[in-house]
């Protein structure tokens, strides 16, 4: 695989790194490495509408839906440029998972209806997948809709729904017939946030953010137009939503730029009056990851242009989902082992004012949150047991 650039795509990248220099906000610098649950939801949208503005909201998307039509390797130089500039990363309920779903699979009155305010971020969606005991084992949902006439009557709950405190929409699965296998009674149902019978509860995560919620849905009444392609079919397009999501979730780009910031921080701790970066162990903790880092970097290349190609996420998207997180929890890993006890200190994400001091140099801020927070990505998205399973199953023939 050819990795040098062509004159035109070097000025396609100036031409990026230009744009995101000159308009990413002053005030939001350094946010990539604050966690969702601690910013405000204008903070999060902020950068969502320059792009939105721009044109270039959705480059993963058809151009008659809103895609910019940039090649494989421009989209490659966009996500890299933006991990370099440490832009906050955009939300990917709507961009990544509902929206390719609805211009997929949706009837044309629903893609006028919904995908603007996706585009635009006026509408703010959340996933409405796992519920208490029906996690990785999603099919076992139990979140049940009846239909009466024109609405469906929803009940049931959802949990670890990522800031569903700002939602407007969700895209929920809903289990519309009891009596068949367990993916052939499902259905993919889009419910306003506003609609009666809706309770939104937090849950307060690790690093001490509120990033989740549980979601409680009684006698909630949805339209039956709301209802995705055809009723119990919801398993499909599920799937096709998971696999984007699990895609997206390796997060190559950021990771390089994390794996840079670690080494920094191991050329500034010292051992025996010598670089941590210096020692055999550590230097050796680092290679591997990079080594790992740049495998993957190339399975994630070799996924995207057979996305350009038309074929959307297949069974490489777990590889993709296993090997992206594991390689982002090492790295968190490494941050804690090269800060120390500095690590130990959990006051970092708080506004320090007055007396109040926080010991260690400024590197270590957050370590310890981040190392927490990172703890689920090997969950999310369909735990990383399931993903293996997929791979024997779909890959292997197992």
């Amino acid at each position: 695989m050819d990795m040098r650039f062509s004159p035109e795509e070097l000025a396609f990248r100036d031409e990026v790194r230009e744009f995101i220099a000159s308009n990413y906000p002053q005030e939001l610098r350094g946010g990539a490495r604050r966690s969702r649950g601690e910013m405000s939801k204008e903070d999060i949208l902020r950068w969502h509408r320059i792009l939105y503005k721009k044109g270039w909201i959705v480059p993963h998307w058809p151009v008659e839906y809103g895609g910019t039509g940039w090649t494989i390797t421009q989209r490659y130089i966009w996500n890299e440029e933006n991990a370099r500039a440490e832009t906050s990363p955009l939300l990917p309920f709507g961009l990544s998972m509902v929206g390719p779903v609805i211009y997929t699979f949706g009837n044309e009155e629903q893609k006028k209806r919904f995908l603007p305010g996706i585009l635009s971020g006026d509408d703010w969606w959340c996933q409405g997948y796992s519920e208490p005991g029906s996690g990785s084992d999603l099919a076992s949902l139990r979140t049940k809709a009846v239909r009466e006439g024109d609405h469906y009557i929803v009940n049931g709950g959802k949990t670890w729904t990522t800031l569903a405190q700002f939602a407007d929409w969700m895209f929920c699965l809903v289990r519309t017939d009891p009596n068949v296998k367990a993916q052939e009674g499902i259905s993919f149902l889009l419910i306003d946030m506003k609609t009666p019978g809706i309770t939104v509860r937090p849950i307060i995560t690790m690093d001490g953010s509120h990033e989740v919620n549980e979601v409680f849905l009684e006698d909630v009444k949805v339209p039956v137009e709301n209802l995705i392609g055809e009723e119990n079919k919801g398993w499909t397009y599920a799937k096709f939503l998971l696999g984007n999501e699990r895609s997206g979730i390796a997060g190559v780009a950021r990771s390089k730029k994390a794996i840079e910031r670690l080494k920094n921080i191991a050329n500034a701790e010292l051992i025996d009056g010598a670089p941590l970066m210096k020692t055999d162990e550590f230097s050796r903790k680092v290679a591997e990851l990079e080594i790992d880092l740049s495998a993957l970097e190339v399975t994630e290349l070799r996924t995207l242009a057979a996305e350009s190609k038309g074929r959307g996420p297949g069974p490489e998207a777990s590889i993709l989902k296993i090997k992206g997180t594991e390689i982002q929890q090492r790295i968190t890993e490494l941050a804690v082992e090269a800060v120390g006890n500095y690590a130990l200190v959990q006051a970092p994400r708080m506004e320090v004012t007055g007396n109040e001091f926080v010991p260690g140099p400024d590197y270590s801020t957050g370590t310890a949150q981040d190392y927490f927070n990172m703890r689920k990505t090997s969950i999310y998205g369909g735990s990383n047991e399931i993903q293996h399973n997929i791979i024997a199953k779909m890959v292997l023939g197992l």
